[in-house]
């Protein structure tokens, strides 16, 4: 079971961290991702989306094959954890309104694997 939402979760943020990183998959890329965080009030916008397409892209790339599942569940889990505050809480619950119903589901994920590690399918299960 760990398997399976490590990897399910995985590829999501792999596949969002190539689009805010590398504009592949129809994404913003940095420049784009930038903008959209200036205009929500992060600043510097630059390191922001840099600090968040990475996490997204290697976080989800490390849970993918189980490498220091512990700490890029954490690091997902605040990454996911500032979007439902800065973007998605004042939405309300359901994700027709934008709401906070999904990165919820995802932060819980987050702390299934951030308390239980990535399971005896992985290449490195300690942190």
């Amino acid at each position: 079971a760990l398997l399976i939402l490590r990897l399910g979760l995985g590829t999501i943020f792999l596949g969002h961290g190539l689009q805010k990183a590398f504009g592949l998959f129809s994404g913003p890329g940095i420049k784009g991702f930038s903008g959209m965080l200036g205009s929500m009030g992060f600043w510097p916008a630059a390191f922001w989306a840099i600090i968040a397409a990475y996490t997204e892209l290697l976080g989800g790339l490390f849970l993918i094959l189980g490498i220091f599942p512990k700490i890029s569940a954490t690091l997902i889990f605040i990454l996911i954890a500032v979007a439902i505050l800065k973007v998605h809480f004042m939405k309300g619950l359901f994700l027709a309104n934008g709401g906070f119903e999904y990165a919820l589901l995802i932060a819980c994920a987050c702390l299934v694997l951030m308390i239980l590690g990535a399971g005896k399918f992985s290449l490195f299960n300690e942190f």
